[in-house]
């Protein structure tokens, strides 16, 4: 299996949460609170040491106003 931490789709998703995080004007303690979860989780997330799940994405689009199936589909797009 290909790692994919680290991965430009990985990399592109990650700046695309944080910019979404940031237009909610929500810090990392209150996104985790929304989500039920801990702030660590979300920080880990975050800096890229986690990957995300499609529950947690679907999860991270409510909470963020997103579509989850948009970045999906823009990171499919991607070339390596």
């Amino acid at each position: 299996m290909p790692k994919t931490l680290g991965d430009q789709r990985h990399d592109e998703l990650i700046r695309f949460l944080v910019e979404k995080r940031g237009q909610a004007g929500l810090k990392q303690v209150e996104l985790a609170e929304r989500m039920k979860v801990y702030q660590s989780f979300i920080a880990r997330l975050e800096s890229g040491q986690r990957r995300v799940d499609v529950v947690e994405l679907i999860k991270l689009g409510e909470v963020l106003d997103f579509d989850p199936a948009e970045i999906v589909g823009k990171l499919a797009k991607m070339t390596d």
